[in-house]
């Protein structure tokens, strides 16, 4: 089956968001230029991380002269909730970010999680190959503005920091029954 690329260029919005409650959120990616809307789902940490190395892409293209704003005009923050109904298209497996120096603008690519990547994350410890040209795998792609992106990866951390607070010890997310806490022995946090 061919794979089917859904390309957004400058869109309407495009935001990172939740839903569910902290403990059980699903996290998607949206993008929506007039009527098209497409969602796709991923983990919470693929968009920790998108925003974390938006971010610092930014920063370093600033840095070499590029007209990058330093923080996102608050009015361009979007916080509205995710456009309904929300229908995801696929859950996505690799990510890739690229900056475009000749018109700069931003390239966000999300691929859509094959068979290799699902082996992947199964075989956690072995080394696995990637193809990163796999005919068969989906793609959402979407070019940006700095200031888009900016306003993307601010909300993406608000979104990612809603969550549960930290365990004080040892980090990991405090549910509201607590955890069992590996720095303090096993003992109830």
């Amino acid at each position: 089956m061919a794979a089917r690329i859904f390309d957004f260029d400058n869109p309407d919005r495009f935001v990172a968001g939740a839903i569910g409650q902290p403990g059980s959120r699903t996290f998607y990616l949206q993008a929506r230029d007039g009527r098209r809307v497409v969602s796709v789902l991923l983990e919470k940490v693929q968009v920790d991380l998108l925003a974390e190395r938006l971010g610092a892409l930014l920063a370093e293209v600033r840095e070499r002269g590029a007209k990058v704003p330093e923080s996102p005009d608050p009015g361009q923050i979007d916080a509205a909730p995710l456009d309904q109904p929300l229908a995801e298209v696929f859950r996505v497996g690799t990510m890739a970010i690229v900056w475009d120096g000749e018109d700069e603008t931003i390239l966000v690519e999300a691929r859509a999680m094959t068979e290799v990547d699902e082996e992947a994350a199964e075989d956690a410890g072995e080394e696995t190959e990637v193809d990163e040209e796999d005919e068969d795998a989906d793609v959402l792609r979407v070019h940006l503005r700095p200031a888009q992106a900016l306003a993307f990866t601010q909300r993406a951390l608000e979104v990612v920091a809603a969550g549960r607070p930290p365990c004080p010890f040892c980090g990991q997310p405090l549910n509201p029954e607590g955890h069992i806490c590996a720095r303090r022995n096993g003992f109830m946090h």
